[in-house]
């Protein structure tokens, strides 16, 4: 190999190490005069779509009115055709997040009705209230003074799970309340006991519904359902979730316990109801 050959290798290497991917031609080329490029034939070309115009954001579905649900309640005659009702009723969203609805427990002519707030993670996945943590203290609150779900009728306002477990929005509690109402005509409680604001929220007249639990506790307080000869008396008291964040609140839900045993015990007496 001559020493000019080498050189042109050389040269090669350099350029291969630099980045260089293309080999130039010896002369430059007038590229103005440049034959044109042939362009093989091919299919026709499809006519191009106009430009897609900007996609409208879907409305998002808005609950029926509560007066909606309210005629579907009413139509229901027993617990059965409540619970298909309340399974086939498409106005709240929150059934979309949850896994299933989760009705009622307990005896379906219990004298006594407990309300609630939500299901749970627990009762989503098991379709029963209160079968978490805050329900086994409901369980042994409720054994404290001789109930038991034979005996009393469990029930959430909302039936169905919010995400993260969140509270209930008043537009929610809204459109789930006539379902609840109609359960408790059908079921003819004698008296009901609320857990947490957002049952007595949902269950009491202003200016009752508008007080804090803390303020509310302890008390009778009258709750109007139609389909109902007469008011039933209603207790509020904490909610046990409340409870188990909040164990100092314990020694006041006992003593809403003790007015419920004196309840249960003279209930053919008339109850001393108060209103704000």
């Amino acid at each position: 190999m001559s020493d000019a050959d080498t050189g042109l290798i050389e040269a090669l290497r350099l350029q291969w190490e630099w980045g260089a991917d293309e080999a130039l031609l010896e002369s430059p080329q007038d590229r103005r005069h440049a034959a044109p490029a042939v362009v093989p034939p091919s299919a026709p070309p499809k006519p191009s779509a106009p430009p897609a115009a900007a996609a409208r954001p879907r409305a998002p579905s808005l609950p029926p009115p509560p007066g909606d649900a309210a005629k579907l309640a009413a139509s229901c005659h027993d617990l059965e055709a409540l619970r298909a009702a309340m399974a086939g009723f498409t106005g709240c969203a929150l059934r979309d997040t949850a896994t299933q609805l989760v009705f009622a427990d307990g005896a379906p002519d219990a004298r006594l009705m407990v309300i609630g707030e939500a299901p749970g993670s627990e009762e989503d996945r098991i379709g029963k209230p209160f079968v978490g943590p805050a329900g086994q203290l409901l369980d042994r609150m409720l054994g404290s003074i001789g109930l038991d779900r034979r005996t009393a009728r469990i029930a959430n306002v909302v039936p169905w799970r919010p995400p993260g477990n969140r509270t209930p929005t008043d537009s929610e509690i809204a459109i789930c309340l006539p379902f609840l109402r109609r359960q408790i005509a059908l079921v003819r409680p004698r008296g009901l006991l609320l857990l947490g604001a957002v049952a007595a929220k949902a269950l009491l007249a202003s200016p009752e519904r508008d007080q804090g639990i803390g303020r509310l506790r302890g008390t009778w307080r009258p709750v109007t359902i139609d389909g109902l000869d007469a008011p039933l008396p209603a207790l509020p008291t904490f909610h046990p979730a409340y409870l188990l964040r909040m164990p100092a609140a314990k020694a006041q839900a006992w003593r809403d316990l003790l007015a419920l045993r004196q309840w249960l015990e003279t209930e053919d007496q008339p109850t001393k109801i108060t209103s704000l």
